[in-house]
C-alpha cells in the first residue's frame, strides 16, 4: 500500500531473497547467476555512469551560477533521456541498480540548485525526470519477471523519499501506479525491438546465463544453432555467446553500446575465433574488458564462476581491445593440426580404455609382483598428469611386445586382459569394440621411442611456469599430458620461458581459472624465435641449468617446486630467470616489456607467419 515503508528495504538484496528460493538444478540449468553490486559496477561503471559523473563533477565545478543553472537542467534532460535493456533480467539486479545510480545523479542535481536557492518549477506533478519508462527486461522466469517488478518499484519509492528531503517538498507516489518494462519470454526467440525500439536504445547491458557447449539441453541448443545459423562450429559455443550475436545484430546502423558478463571461455581457447571473428568481421569493437576474475553474488549459495566482462559497440575508440581482451593486434588464433613453424609434432599421451585393468595402483605393486614375478618386466611406470606433477607412483602393464607363450603362464595378468576384452566388447561405442581384439594393448597407443617432452593438459594458475618436463621413453604417458617426441633441450627452454608461458596464459583453454594447454591452440599457434647460433647455444645453456636445479631438490615434487612459494628454491627460481632473459634476448624483446606488450608482439608475429603460409 502507499502507507508502506520501503525505506528500509534494499532492492538487490530483495532480488538475492528470490535467488535463494530456486532450487540449485533451476539455477543450473538456466545458467543462472545472480550479482554483487561491486560486479554490477563493474559493467556499468566504463559503459556509461563513470562518463556521467564526470561530466556532473565538472557541472557542479562551475562558478557563474546562470550557466551552472542551464548545465544541470541540460544534464537532468540528458539522465532522462537514456533507455536501458538487460536482455537476461533476472531479478532485476541490473536495472534496478542503474536506475538508482541515475536517481542518485539526479538528486546531485536537485541539491546543486537548491544549494543556489533556485526555485523548482514543475511542469508535471514532480520535478523527477529520470523514470522507470527508460528500463526494459527480458526474463524466462515468470517468478524473477514479478521480483524484477518490485524491486524496482521499491527503489523508486526510496529515491522519491531522498528527493523529497533534498528539495523539502511532498511528491505524491503509489508504488504500483509506475509501469517497469519487464516482458516475460525467451530472449533468444524474441526480436529484442518488440521489447523496445532500437533507435531508442542507448545501452545493453546484464549476465546473461553460463551453460557450457557440453551441458545445453536440446532446446538451449537448438536456440544457438538458429541463431549462429552459418556460422562454422557454433555447436562449441557456450550459451552466452547467443546475447552477443542477438546484441550485436541489433546495434548495426545504430551507436548502441552493450556490456556484458560472461564465463572467460569466450576469450580463451577455441570459442575466440568462432564467436568473434564474424563479430569483428560485421564491425564490432571492443572498447573496454575486464579480465578473467572470481564472481559472487549476493545470494547465501555462492555459485563460483570464473568470468570476464566485455564491453562492445560499432564504433572505434583508442583503447580498442582484441578479443582476447588485450591492447594487441586484433589475430584470431584458430584450431590448427600442425605447428604454424617448422618444430617437433606435439600429440596427446596414450589411452587406455580398459576399465582400469591395465592399470596397476601403487598400492596394489608389491602384491601384484610377489603373485606374478614374471610379470615384471611388461610393467612400467605410468604417468597422468597427477602423477608427474606430484611424484607419485603409478604403473601399467606395457605388453606391446609380449610372448604369448610367457602371458599363458601368468593367470593374474590373463584375467587382467580377459576382463580388458569384455568392457570394450560391452562399450555402446563401435571403435571401442573393434578394440576388444586387442586386450592386451592400450586402444590409443602414442608412446615415443625416444625421450620425450612432456607438457600436463592442466595446471594451476597460481604457477608462473607450467612445470614442463623432459621424460624417459620407458615411462608411458597417459592422454592427462601432451608429449613432444623427439624435442631437444633447446625446444625445452623455449617452451619454458616466460615468453611461451606470457602466450599460452592469453590464449589457452581454461578450467575454472586453471590452465588448459593445448596442441591445437596454444603450441601449434605458437611463433617461435629465428636464433643466432650463440643465442641457442645460450638458451640451451640455461634450459639445462634448469633441470639441474631441479636435481637439487630431490624430495620436492614439480607442485611444490612451481607453486606460489617458488621463491623458496631460489637455484630454481635464478635458473629460469635466466632462461627467461635468454629466450627474450632471442626474440628481441626487451626485459622492460610487460607481458600485455610480450603477447601484443607475438600476436604480430604470429600474424606474419600466418600470411607467410598463406602465401
Amino acid at each position: 500500500s502507499a502507507d508502506f515503508d520501503w525505506s528500509e528495504i534494499s532492492p538487490t538484496i530483495f532480488g538475492a531473497v528470490f535467488e535463494s528460493t530456486l532450487n540449485p538444478e533451476t539455477r543450473r540449468s538456466g545458467g543462472m547467476h545472480y550479482t554483487s553490486l561491486e560486479n554490477i559496477h563493474k559493467v556499468i561503471d566504463p559503459l556509461f555512469l563513470g562518463a556521467l559523473e564526470k561530466e556532473l563533477a565538472e557541472i557542479c565545478a562551475v562558478t557563474v551560477v546562470k550557466t551552472k543553472e542551464k548545465r544541470l537542467k541540460a544534464f537532468q534532460e540528458k539522465l532522462s533521456s537514456l533507455t536501458f535493456l538487460d536482455p537476461a533480467c533476472g531479478s532485476g539486479n541490473f536495472l534496478t541498480e542503474t536506475y538508482l545510480s541515475l536517481r542518485k545523479l539526479e538528486n546531485i542535481v536537485f541539491t546543486e540548485l537548491a544549494h543556489h536557492q533556485i526555485s523548482f518549477v514543475f511542469e508535471s506533478d514532480s520535478p523527477i525526470k529520470v523514470s522507470l519508462n527508460q528500463f526494459y527486461g527480458i526474463e524466462i522466469n515468470d517468478f524473477a519477471v514479478t521480483v524484477a517488478r518490485t524491486a524496482l518499484w521499491i527503489a523508486e519509492s526510496q529515491m522519491i523519499k531522498a528527493t523529497e528531503d533534498i528539495i523539502k517538498v511532498h511528491i505524491d507516489f503509489l508504488p504500483l501506479k509506475s509501469y517497469a518494462h519487464v516482458t516475460e519470454g525467451n530472449a533468444l526467440r524474441m526480436d529484442w525491438e518488440t521489447v523496445v525500439p532500437k533507435d531508442k536504445l542507448n545501452y545493453i547491458m546484464g549476465n546473461p546465463p553460463f551453460v557450457g557447449y557440453s551441458n545445453q539441453s536440446s532446446e538451449q541448443k537448438s536456440d544457438m544453432l538458429k541463431i549462429f545459423d552459418g556460422v562454422k562450429s557454433a555447436g562449441k559455443l557456450d550459451y552466452v555467446c547467443a546475447w552477443y550475436k542477438k546484441a550485436a545484430d541489433m546495434m548495426k546502423l545504430s551507436s548502441i553500446k552493450t556490456a556484458y558478463v560472461s564465463t572467460n571461455s569466450i576469450t580463451q581457447g577455441e570459442q575466440v575465433a568462432i564467436l568473434w571473428k564474424p563479430l569483428f568481421e560485421s564491425g564490432i569493437h571492443i572498447n573496454f574488458g575486464v579480465q578473467t576474475f572470481r564472481w559472487d553474488s549476493e545470494a547465501t549459495e555462492k555459485a563460483a564462476v570464473h568470468c570476464v566482462i566485455v564491453g562492445f559497440s560499432r564504433q572505434k575508440t583508442e583503447h580498442d581491445l582484441n578479443p582476447y581482451l588485450l591492447k594487441a593486434p586484433t589475430v584470431f588464433i584458430e584450431s590448427r593440426s600442425k605447428p604454424i613453424c617448422d618444430i617437433p609434432t606435439m600429440q596427446k599421451g596414450s589411452i587406455p580404455v580398459d576399465d582400469g585393468n591395465l592399470i596397476i595402483e601403487e598400492e596394489d605393486y608389491s602384491q601384484f609382483i610377489k603373485s606374478e614375478p614374471n610379470s615384471q618386466k611388461y610393467i612400467k611406470k605410468l604417468l597422468g598428469a597427477e602423477e608427474y606433477l606430484h611424484n607419485k607412483n603409478r604403473y601399467c602393464l606395457w605388453l606391446v611386445d609380449a610372448d604369448p607363450n610367457e602371458l599363458q603362464k601368468m593367470p593374474k595378468v590373463l584375467e587382467r586382459i580377459k576382463n580388458v576384452r569384455e568392457f570394450r566388447l560391452n562399450s555402446k561405442k563401435e571403435a571401442t569394440r573393434k578394440y576388444a581384439d586387442n586386450p592386451t594393448r592400450f586402444m590409443e597407443i602414442r608412446q615415443p621411442n625416444s625421450d620425450y617432452i612432456l607438457v600436463p593438459s592442466h595446471s594451476s594458475e597460481n604457477r608462473k611456469y607450467i612445470p614442463i618436463g623432459f621424460l624417459d621413453k620407458n615411462i608411458i604417458s597417459t592422454n592427462a599430458n601432451l608429449i613432444i617426441p623427439n624435442a631437444s633441450i633447446y625446444h625445452f627452454g623455449i617452451l619454458t620461458s616466460n615468453v611461451h608461458m606470457a602466450w599460452m596464459r592469453a590464449v589457452c583453454g581454461r578450467l575454472k581459472s586453471d590452465y588448459r594447454y593445448s596442441k591445437d591452440i596454444v603450441y601449434n599457434n605458437f611463433p617461435w624465435c629465428n636464433p643466432t647460433d650463440n643465442q641457442k647455444q645460450k638458451i640451451e645453456q640455461t634450459a639445462q641449468a634448469i633441470l639441474d636445479a631441479r636435481a637439487e631438490y630431490p624430495d620436492c615434487s614439480l607442485a611444490d617446486l612451481y607453486g606460489e612459494k617458488m621463491y623458496l628454491y631460489p637455484k630454481l627460481l635464478t635458473a629460469h630467470q635466466n632462461n627467461d632473459r635468454a629466450v627474450m634476448q632471442a626474440y628481441g624483446f626487451t626485459t622492460k616489456m610487460t607481458e600485455s606488450e610480450c603477447v601484443a608482439e607475438l600476436m604480430k608475429l604470429y600474424q606474419d607467419k600466418v600470411d607467410d603460409i598463406k602465401g
